[in-house]
């Protein structure tokens, strides 16, 4: 890292607590902070939709499997979170959007109570909440990583500077301030991609390296799917991202929730379905071309770190590795956005009587609170991620694998095909996802692909045969999927997915 380097890194963080500061301004109470009151703009729902859905994970776990086997990474890693974004444009955006609209909901979780009972929200808040600690402890230690590569700062000191840096801004503009930084971050990112991907392709003798590269490739590096990444996890995974990225990641239905009416709700999921389709891609093909530029290296995770420090001179070095904290700081914040709504306006209540009552100063001050410190927690955690069993482990055998469970019952409970499952589907489908995945991961031998599909397919289908089986329909269910499904407040006409 050159003086250059840190200069451009520093003007980042500068320019993101500075947008902090600034949407501080914009909130003046809890619907402000967790959901901007409405009136975040389609496009800007859309690109902060995008971002925060990935972070510096990719440029350390996804670049190792992109180093190691090629192609196989985009179409699971990210290729399945397009079809699945877009799916949820027509199914899930405007239901998310019509929830805060028509219901006045806040969090994520909020609707929950009414949909199934008390505490079916609760044993989906907290387990959620406790696995996107791990989560985001995860995104800390892969930034905090490439910091390392690039500059030899101690693991420990680069959590406590992208982590610190996230805390101020995230902690004083909320959701507004997440969107905001994610624009920034967005232009950012873009730059720092394209500079890399024009060094890779000129060193590979132009664009003609696109397709002629393939051929210096070790066998294999063009195909879809692996022994390890089969054809079913290719599947499984997109309904994993299908589910996960349409609210179970609950920070992402914020963006739904966020934007005016449940038309500009669509309009955002769509571009951000689009964003996921294209821009990994040029992100990934200079990973791709690592071997050939690095053989035999001996950490494959460090491949991106390593390209940028063999291509790039001073100052671009900082530019690429502002952009991979970018993705990170996304993520994170709206993470915590989301983790702050559902402590804030689902669990503290319950815990605390004296907060059932809390005026709206008092609300908002718990908010930040609370966003303060979980991300503090989850940088503590984040210092032990290696005897976690590593940055993929956690995103992919932890997070995708749990997600199922915990998404289930909350996104199928909009939906008025699934009306017939009530609170017993709900919390039944929950625990066997979550004991299935004990089994096939704690117990039995089992490959990757099991691993993952198995805890959501025991769910899905514990939620829809107890549907089936034991009715617990309810006029009160009917009349909400009913207001949820339609936009009659809008154009007078019908949701064409509100069938049944």
């Amino acid at each position: 890292m050159h003086a250059l380097d840190w200069t451009v890194v520093s003007g980042y963080f500068v320019l993101m607590v500075v947008i902090g500061w600034w949407s501080h301004r914009r909130i003046h109470n809890v619907k402000d902070f967790f959901t901007t009151g409405g009136k975040m703009p389609w496009w800007l729902s859309g690109i902060s939709h995008h971002m925060s859905g990935y972070s510096a994970v990719l440029f350390v776990a996804y670049a190792g499997v992109a180093y190691t086997s090629g192609v196989t990474v985009y179409f699971w890693g990210f290729a399945s979170i397009g079809l699945g974004v877009g799916i949820g444009a027509w199914v899930f955006a405007g239901r998310w959007n019509r929830l805060r609209s028509k219901f006045g909901v806040q969090s994520p979780l909020e609707f929950l109570a009414k949909r199934y009972n008390i505490p079916t929200q609760q044993a989906l808040a907290w387990s959620g909440s406790l696995l996107k600690t791990f989560d985001v402890a995860s995104k800390w230690f892969a930034v905090a990583t490439l910091l390392k590569v690039f500059a030899g700062v101690p693991i420990t000191l680069g959590i406590i500077v992208t982590g610190g840096v996230t805390l101020l801004y995230c902690t004083l503009g909320g959701l507004w301030a997440d969107a905001l930084t994610d624009f920034g971050q967005f232009i950012i990112q873009g730059l720092a991609g394209i500079v890399m991907i024009w060094a890779v392709l000129d060193s590979l003798g132009g664009v003609s390296g696109l397709w002629t590269m393939w051929d210096q490739l070790p066998a294999g590096h063009l195909s879809p799917t692996t022994d390890k990444y089969t054809t079913i996890f290719l599947l499984v995974y997109v309904l994993v991202k299908t589910l996960e990225y349409n609210g179970g990641m609950w920070n992402l239905a914020q963006r739904y929730m966020a934007a005016p009416d449940a038309h500009d709700a669509k309009r955002g999921a769509k571009l951000s379905a689009v964003l996921y389709l294209v821009w990994p891609l040029i992100l990934m093909i200079p990973m791709f071309a690592a071997p050939l530029f690095l053989p035999d290296l001996a950490d494959p995770t460090t491949s991106y770190a390593e390209l940028t420090k063999y291509f790039l001179p001073a100052g671009m070095i900082g530019l690429v590795l502002a952009g991979m904290f970018s993705h990170t700081m996304a993520m994170v914040s709206s993470d915590a956005n989301a983790i702050s709504a559902v402590v804030t306006r689902d669990m503290l209540p319950l815990l605390w009587r004296r907060a059932r009552g809390f005026t709206e100063e008092q609300n908002l001050r718990t908010a930040r609170v609370v966003t303060f410190g979980f991300i503090v927690v989850s940088m503590l955690i984040a210092t032990q991620a290696k005897s976690l069993g590593g940055v993929l482990a956690i995103v992919v055998s932890w997070v995708a694998a749990l997600m199922g469970p915990i998404s289930v019952p909350l996104l199928l409970g909009m939906l008025p095909w699934f009306r017939r499952c009530g609170s017993r589907a709900a919390l039944v489908s929950w625990a066997g996802g979550l004991i299935a995945y004990a089994l096939v991961y704690y117990v039995f031998d089992s490959s990757q692909t099991v691993i993952v599909a198995t805890p959501i397919l025991v769910s899905l289908a514990l939620f829809v045969g107890l549907g089936l089986l034991a009715s617990e329909r309810t006029p009160e269910t009917d009349a909400m999927i009913e207001k949820v499904s339609r936009d009659d407040d809008v154009s007078g006409k019908p949701d064409p997915v509100a069938a049944g």
